[in-house]
Parts: structure tokens; sequence; C-alpha cells
């Protein structure tokens, strides 16, 4: 019975393996490149990002945008950072163009000049897109996302059916041979070398690829986002469409022709509020109807990126509408919050950061031994197929 069921757990390993171990290949590839973007992209841009500090006063947010829209060839600006640093240039990008495509500049505070392009932005938005998305049409609305989804998914029966055809028969085995369990047999040769690899590296990685799991899948499926948003926090998660609804920033109860928001109504607001406490503020341009504004701020203190304050305001009144800070929530909602800080490894340190690039990096050895152990098993029972049926054995390799 028991040759039976690792004979069905070999089945479904293989079969599920064959039709996703490429797409997981990329995946993980692709994961590991993305994996310090920040550092990379900070660096790229160590110059253009810094200004000459001047004593005049820095323009307001609405004069930045005029100026910068007013450059030939400019798109409409979607979202601008500020640094609170002296210094250091204010980021605006670009809406979406046409080709799906976006951009940012950085623009001296003190005049409104444009100061430089972004670089390395174009190539690892690429990159995040053909890591998430497949580069497949429509992006997070196609169907890239559903594939990579499911492939997701698909690790995981990879990781439980491997463990099942990796466990002993008894107990008493795993206790007295665990080195034995967790030690690659590199000296060895052929298949067996293949094999200790592909099971023995695949279970020194299975927890991170668990938590990879459970945190990729956020971006996967608009159900599980909304499932661990339910279970982690008390506010249910908004849908899909709602939250792209939103992005232009929240509509507000006024009258039929509202006036356009005051995005300098908006920061004095939020230096009111905030005042030098933030370290970067990131303001979101309305692109749609609606006067209130969303301002995402990370204080000096923060842990890390993703620990950001939540500002809504009316640009028409000035008004506070909302403030969420992130020291107020709770252990849930600062899970939900730090959920890419997760994924990378990154709620680690540095060593986790590393561990996690490590992973993804070698997931297109698993896809290449798994074809190796494949096709040599096809060919051990094709060579071995007149004893077996002499014997009525089952179908397993020594081995697996």
């Amino acid at each position: 019975m028991a040759s039976r069921t690792k004979s069905a757990f070999l089945q479904v390993h293989s079969i599920i393996g064959l039709a996703i171990s490429l797409i997981l290949g990329l995946i993980g590839l692709t994961g590991a490149m993305l994996s310090f973007e920040d550092e990379i992209v900070a660096a790229l841009n160590r110059d253009a990002a810094k200004v000459d500090p001047r004593p005049a006063p820095v323009l307001g947010p609405d004069e930045l945008v005029s100026r910068v829209q007013a450059v030939p060839g400019a798109g409409k600006v979607g979202l601008i950072v500020f640094s609170s640093e002296p210094g250091v240039a204010v980021r605006m990008r670009f809406a979406r163009s046409e080709t799906g495509e976006r951009s940012s500049v950085y623009v001296d505070p003190s005049d409104g000049r444009v100061v430089s392009a972004m670089q390395g932005e174009g190539f690892f938005a690429t990159l995040r897109n053909l890591h998430r998305f497949l580069l497949l049409p429509g992006n997070g609305n196609g169907y890239g996302r559903l594939i990579t989804g499911i492939a997701v998914l698909g690790l995981f029966v990879l990781l439980i059916s491997g463990m099942v055809l990796r466990w002993p028969r008894r107990i008493r085995s795993l206790k007295h041979g665990i080195k034995t369990w967790l030690e690659p047999k590199l000296a060895m040769r052929g298949r067996p070398f293949h094999w200790s690899l592909h099971s023995v590296v695949g279970t020194w990685l299975l927890p991170v690829y668990l938590v990879t799991i459970l945190t990729g899948l956020w971006w996967s499926f608009d159900w599980y986002k909304a499932s661990a948003t339910w279970l982690l926090s008390s506010k249910p998660a908004a849908s899909a469409p709602a939250m792209r609804g939103a992005k232009g920033g929240a509509k507000a109860p006024a009258a039929d022709a509202p006036a356009a928001p005051s995005l300098d109504k908006v920061w004095s607001t939020f230096l009111a509020e905030q005042g030098s406490r933030y370290a970067i503020a990131i303001m979101q341009v309305p692109n749609g109807p609606g006067s209130v504004v969303r301002i995402r701020s990370v204080a000096k203190d923060a842990s890390f990126d993703e620990a950001r304050d939540d500002f809504r305001i009316d640009g028409v009144s000035g008004r506070m509408v909302s403030a969420e800070l992130y020291n107020d929530k709770t252990f849930g909602e600062r899970v939900l919050a730090a959920v890419l800080h997760i994924h990378t490894g990154a709620f680690l340190g540095l060593p986790g950061r590393i561990v996690f690039l490590l992973a993804a990096a070698l997931m297109p050895l698993f896809t290449v031994t798994g074809f190796i152990l494949y096709f040599s098993r096809r060919k051990l029972r094709a060579a071995s197929r007149p004893n077996r049926r002499d014997r009525g054995a089952p179908e397993l390799v020594p081995g697996e």
C-alpha cells in the first residue's frame, strides 16, 4: 500500500513538475534579480538624485507639477516623491503612456528644473512584469497573473508531494539518519547525484519556498488577498476594480462640478500634521474626478520602507479626511503592510535577503534536475519492464 501511495505521489509530482517547472524557473530567476532593486536603482541615480541646497524656499507641488508638465514631451504627473533630507531632488513619476510604460524624472525643488531621467526604472519595471505576469498582454489584468498564480499553487503541491516521497517508512529511520537525510551526495555521479541535489536542496529550501508561496499569492489572486485581509485585519479588503478606481483619489461628496484639488493645500496640511517626522512622502496626484489626495509617508525611525503612514486630505478645503498611522496598526495589519518585506526575506535582515535571493536563483536547478530525473526514470523503466511484468511489481524506481 505504501509503495502504491508513493507511486501515486510520484506521478502527481512528475506531471505538475513537467507542466510548470519552466515557469517556476523563470519566476525564480527574475525574483532573484529583483531582490536588490532599490539598492541598484539608488546606485545608478546617486548623482541625479542630489541637488545643491539653496536658502530660497522650495516650490510647492502645484508649481512643480506645472513646470514639469510644461516641458515638451512630458506626460501627466501621477506621483510625487518628496524627501525631508536637504539636497535631495523630488522624484516625479508620469502616468502610464499609451504603451503602458511609466517613467520618472528627478526635479530640483528650488526651481522646478528637470535634473535627469531616472535610470534603471524601465528595466526593473519590465523585469517585475515578467516576474508577476510573464509579460503577457494586460499585465495585472491579463492571463499572466493567473498563470503565475497557478504555478505558485503548483509549487506548493510539489513541495508537499516531494516531502511525502522523501519521508522514510519508519520514523526511527529519520531520527537516526537526519544527517544523511539532509546531506547532499556531491561525490556521486549520474542519476544518484541529480536525485540528491533535487531532493536534499529542496528539503533545505522548503521553509523559504513556503514563505514565498504564502506571500506571492497576494499578487496573483484577489480572493487570496481578500481572505488574508479578512483574517489579519478588522477591515474588509477592497476589490481589485474598486482599488483601481480609487487610484486617482477618492471621490468627495461634492457638487456636480467639484473644484480641482490644490496640491499645495494638501501638502500644507500634511506638513502641519507630520512636521519633520517623515523621511519620505509619496503624493498620489488625482487623475480623475474627486478632490481627496492620498499621501503615504515613511517615518525617519521606520524599520522598513513599507511601514507607511497613510493620509487622505481634501484638496479643496485642505481638511484631513483620514489618517492611518503604522504604529497604530494591529499585528495582523502590520503583517499585511509587510507582505513585500516578508516575500523578499528582508524581515530577517540582510542575511534573510541573501538566503531568499539564493533560494530564488536555485529554482532553475529543480527544473533541470527534474527533467533529467524524469527522462532517466523513463529509460530505467523501459529497461526493466519485462522483469516487472513477470513479478507484477509497482513502477517505482529505486532511490525515489
